[in-house]
């Protein structure tokens, strides 16, 4: 029997624009272009979650941010191997995004809060990219 393999994302009309980016090594964000407003947010949605605005557009933001929050998962689900951090990065543009770190032991004494992370987009299929982060500088 062949081993579980990692689920991997379906894009829909109002994220395919961000997995594009994904893939071509971009962090694409949408943000509102209500003046007055201009909030940046994430997942893509076709309205603005701040002020209801359908007036969003998508730009592409810096890909760096800081570890928020995580979990290391010591028993993965079908197709993970562990341990693995399930993470939220508050990225530098205001929203949180959750996500894995990847490039560094996988325990509390190198995943630092605060700490300063970067997208490293990995392959899942042809046409689908993950966002995944590292730190800054391969580490704490």
């Amino acid at each position: 029997m062949a081993a579980p393999r990692k689920p991997i994302p379906q894009p829909t009309p109002e994220t395919q624009e961000f997995w594009d980016g994904v893939k071509a090594g971009e962090l694409r964000l949408q943000r509102c272009q209500e003046a007055g407003c201009a909030q940046a947010h994430f997942p893509p949605r076709p309205f603005c979650p701040s002020c209801g605005s359908r007036n969003v557009a998508t730009f592409k933001a810096s890909g760096r941010g800081t570890l928020h929050s995580y979990v290391i998962n010591q028993r993965p689900a079908p197709g993970f191997t562990g341990p693995y951090a399930i993470a939220v990065v508050k990225l530098d543009e205001g929203p949180k995004m959750m996500t894995n770190i990847s490039g560094v032991e996988q325990t509390t004494e190198v995943l630092v809060l605060d700490m300063p992370v970067e997208m490293a987009p990995e392959e899942a299929s042809e046409t689908i990219s993950l966002p995944i982060f590292r730190p800054v500088g391969g580490g704490a």
